[in-house]
């Protein structure tokens, strides 16, 4: 629905929301395209979970990706065949797993925020500081306002408020590490 004393193409702010997002997901692709071992997008996501809850459990893991436990114990297999996880009994109950990182997983979700970094920086170059400057403010606003939509109050596992730089400036070429489900 439109906006009284909007114009243009943001006449529709969630009609604008949605076409940006489109542009994102394709520059979040790229971080994908070359890095090895290529995942799957459900495997991205459950690396990024534990990496933003190391040690968490198969049970914590299913929740976040809202996936059932058999589901969520192949993705862990098949993230750890790939030497991306490692799976160990809790040290306080050896019947309960804690997932972790293995440094090869870590490696993947480094070069893939670097790869989609270098992506959004060269766009966010191309735009004048002042737009660079008032796409944070809404971002953030964005992103508050959208944080009451989650059970905890807070967004999902692997998240960062800091999605781009305050004022890269034209041909600015430095970024926060992560943006939200990064990797």
């Amino acid at each position: 629905m439109a906006r009284p004393g909007r114009s243009g193409a943001h006449e529709d702010p969630a009609a604008a929301l949605a076409a940006a997002a489109e542009v994102l997901a394709v520059l979040h692709a790229r971080g994908q395209d070359g890095v090895q071992p290529a995942v799957s997008p459900s495997q991205l996501r459950a690396l990024v979970a534990v990496e933003g809850a190391e040690g968490i459990n198969l049970r914590a893991l299913g929740e976040v990706l809202g996936s059932r436990p058999p589901s969520v114990t192949r993705l862990c297999d098949r993230l750890e065949a790939m030497g991306l996880l490692i799976r160990s009994p809790r040290p306080s109950s050896r019947r309960e797993v804690e997932l972790r990182l293995t440094p090869r997983g870590r490696a993947l979700l480094d070069e893939r925020r670097a790869i989609r970094m270098r992506e959004l920086s060269a766009v966010l170059g191309r735009m004048a500081p002042a737009d660079v400057e008032a796409l944070v403010t809404g971002l953030t606003a964005f992103r508050e306002a959208a944080a009451g939509s989650y059970p905890a109050g807070g967004p999902p596992l692997g998240t960062n408020a800091s999605a781009a730089p305050a004022s890269p400036g034209p041909g600015a070429s430095s970024a926060p590490a992560r943006v939200s489900d990064s990797a």
